[in-house]
């Protein structure tokens, strides 16, 4: 028996080894591969694999339809050599018109280029695959976060990668890993949230399900982490706007979660368009080479985000010339530049080549990662249109993955006296300015950059009202034509609509934009929706408020005249279906606000603040007090069932050195119907050497309990859990008291 088990673990260790040595093998050959390529490049033809354009160089569009021109293609891929082109003239496309792109654009690269390195098409793919028609368009991320979802998010990341394979396309400039803490950002909805730890693992989430571990796979397509880095909190609200960061806080909030993504070994990083504490991230050698390359370990393609290096002379005003541009963001540790419109980058960086400026060995770094990245994605094997890829493009489980995120993602953050559910015996009148859009369910990046042309969504996709005439037309009533931007507003007709109802349904919030046209001055509701809110409650009934909106829009005001006020976020291709399915309780909502919805313009503050942004100080006679009243806390989502937790449990009062705390709680669904409850782990370390916040998320779970039900969770914290960064920059736990806040409960442990 010994000498049997002693053969068994022999053969497997000369497996392991034989396998061991056919990887580095084959990494080598590869390797070697790639520098036989750079060796015989011109230095031309380097320069060519660092530009990326966009569409409209090569293409028109006629009749809607896109035609691309046979002497502008030869000219940017046989002549300038371009490696990599990237979005859509106007809107989105079919899967044959992409196919009818792509496909000529491979088949010249390969035929007439010397090298035939294959070329690489790019798409912001954010919320599903949004530029091709018959894809399945997921919540944002904003509503994905409120899942607290992670398989549900891997899975749509999945499903997001084939259908974008499907149309030929192998690059997703996605997800967004910037922390959402200015709630006033135009870019707010693309983020998963403001807390670090969320954004971390739901990112981590939709990484996974684009990359799936391995890229050449005809499932799966590479991600770009981006904006790295503080794109998420520009001072005056706006996009692309200048931030102030505190290296200590941009390395407590906003480098976790690209930390993460870089050891999952994400591919590629797309760069903040902005600046931070006055110097343009794209010039930022400090950052992504120092920070990102070196201490971060990054190996893929950094990407500029659109003519970003030109705005380092136009904008930023940090260089005379567009040349010194390109020099500053190369020497930075640029590989990849969305140009987008013409060679300038390309022109330029060649002229510092020959002028001895920047190196050919920096450029051949470049153009190592780009063609390893091509390699990754098997564009040398399989450069042209994958049948596998395409024949995964449709299936009904995609959907049913839309509707159960859009369900989840459903917020509640009021229901007075149980309005919610509606029952079937009401009469139910459905208004609102966004009752019967399809825009504004599914926000930016939606068959359009601002997702804000309807007549481009397709005629299967239903509005909310749509589902109400179709699942409840016995008893739902309509006014749509009083909110109607072409026609006055005709209010003594909705109010007489209004008193026949049992129940107001109010579809409201904002228009659909994205990135800078989504600027706003403050985060006000529009105030001809709360004008008519106001007349509405006059009639006595019930209001239900379902609000759709990339960011917390103001609704102090109307708030007190809504019984019922439903959070639906951006919710996408199944929102309709979703939020109907909540009102009337075919779903039980459960989704978890991931961010604090603010109840002043005035008073943005984020749920992981210091005790000193609540303190109040009164003088004469001298008083202080605590204050922290946001409209609806982070975390905050009410259930049509109710949750009773058990006192936490640990395993040791004292957490030593490396070792593991478990923290155990009981959670009971102590209501009358089966529900999910997302059960969330704070901790808040008492004192310490940088003030610490009043609290900080640290662990979740979602989990599913039948009426009655009992389940018991194990979190396990480490010293890792307690850590934040010092006033020297490292990241330290240091020994103390700390609590755990589960719930309304809480429990003292010690850090040794």
């Amino acid at each position: 028996m010994y000498n049997k088990h002693l053969s068994w673990i022999l053969s497997l260790s000369i497996a392991a080894f034989g396998m061991s040595c056919t990887k580095h093998t084959e990494e080598a050959t590869a390797s070697d591969d790639i520098e036989k390529i750079i060796a015989g490049m011109t230095l031309e033809e380097k320069v060519g694999q660092m530009t990326n354009l966009t569409l409209a160089t090569i293409a028109t569009e006629v009749d809607s339809t896109v035609v691309v021109d046979t002497a502008r293609l030869n000219n940017v891929i046989v002549k300038r050599h371009v490696g990599s082109i990237q979005n859509v003239l106007t809107h989105a496309y079919t899967l044959d018109e992409w196919h009818a792109i792509i496909e000529p654009i491979q088949k010249l690269t390969l035929e007439k280029t010397r090298h035939k390195i294959p070329f690489l098409y790019c798409i912001d793919a954010v919320h599903g695959t949004n530029y091709v028609y018959g894809a399945t368009l997921f919540p944002h991320n904003i509503g994905l976060a409120a899942t607290r979802n992670r398989a549900l998010v891997k899975e749509a990341g999945a499903i997001t990668a084939i259908q974008t394979r499907a149309a030929g396309i192998r690059y997703n400039f996605a997800p967004v890993l910037d922390v959402g803490r200015n709630q006033q950002w135009s870019r707010f909805g693309e983020t998963f949230g403001e807390d670090a730890y969320l954004v971390t693992e739901m990112g981590k989430a939709s990484i996974q399900g684009f990359e799936g571990g391995d890229v050449s796979k005809p499932q799966h397509v590479a991600a770009c982490m981006k904006h790295f880095i503080g794109y998420s909190v520009p001072q005056n609200g706006k996009d692309r706007a200048p931030a102030y960061i505190p290296e200590i806080v941009l390395r407590e909030y906003f480098l976790p979660s690209f930390r993460s993504a870089v050891k999952q070994g994400t591919h590629t990083l797309m760069v903040n368009s902005a600046e931070i504490n006055g110097t343009p991230v794209h010039a930022s050698k400090y950052l992504l080479t120092d920070v990102l390359r070196n201490e971060l370990g990054f190996k893929g393609v950094v990407i500029t985000d659109w003519l970003d290096i030109l705005k380092l002379k136009e904008r930023h005003q940090v260089a005379a010339t567009h040349k010194d541009a390109v020099y500053l963001a190369v020497n930075a540790g640029i590989d990849m530049c969305i140009v987008p419109f013409d060679f300038s980058f390309t022109d330029d960086l060649i002229a510092l080549v020959k002028e001895g400026r920047i190196s050919e060995e920096r450029i051949n770094e470049s153009v190592r990662r780009i063609i390893q990245l091509k390699k990754d994605l098997g564009l040398f094997e399989h450069p042209y249109l994958e049948p596998e890829a395409v024949a995964g493009f449709s299936k009904p489980a995609y959907s049913q993955t839309a509707l159960q995120l859009a369900r989840e993602s459903v917020t509640l953050l009021k229901n007075e006296k149980s309005v919610l559910p509606l029952s079937d015996k009401q009469r139910v009148l459905v208004t609102g300015p966004f009752a019967n859009t399809l825009s504004e369910l599914h926000g930016a990046w939606s068959y359009s950059w601002q997702g804000n042309v309807e007549h481009l969504y397709p005629d299967s996709l239903n509005t909310v009202a749509e589902v109400f005439k179709k699942d409840a037309p016995s008893n739902s009533i309509f006014n749509l034509a009083a909110w109607s931007k072409s026609t006055p507003l005709n209010k003594a007709a909705l109010l007489q609509t209004a008193r026949t109802a049992d129940v107001i349904v109010v579809c409201a919030g904002e228009a659909a934009y994205a990135e800078t046209p989504g600027n706003i001055p403050d985060l006000a509701f529009d105030s001809s929706q709360v004008e008519v809110i106001k007349e509405l409650a006059k009639t006595g009934k019930p209001i239900v408020l379902v609000l759709l909106e990339g960011r917390p829009r103001i609704i102090r005001e109307i708030e007190p005249y809504c019984s019922a006020v439903v959070m639906a976020y951006w919710p996408g291709s199944q929102g309709a279906q979703a939020i109907y399915d909540v009102l009337y309780g075919k779903y039980n909502p459960s989704g978890k606000l991931p961010f604090t919805y603010p109840r002043y313009s005035g008073t943005l503050i984020t749920y992981d603040h210091k005790l000193l942004d609540e303190a109040v100080e009164i003088v004469e006679p001298y008083q202080y007090y605590y204050e922290f009243k946001p409209q609806y806390p982070f975390g905050h989502g009410l259930s049509y069932t109710t949750f009773e937790y058990s006192p936490i449990r640990i395993s040791s009062d004292t957490l030593r050195g490396s070792d593991s705390l478990t923290v155990t709680v009981t959670i009971t669904n102590t209501g009358k119907v089966d529900g999910q409850e997302v059960v969330e782990l704070y901790t808040r370390d008492l004192v310490a050497s940088i003030t610490p916040s009043v609290k900080r998320l640290r662990a979740f779970d979602k989990i599913n309990l039948k009426a009655g039900e009992s389940k018991t969770i194990d979190f396990i914290l480490t010293k890792d859990d307690l850590a934040f960064t010092n006033e020297e920059l490292k990241t330290v736990t240091e020994p103390g008291a700390f609590e755990i806040l589960i719930a309304a409960n809480k429990i003292l442990f010690y850090y040794k």
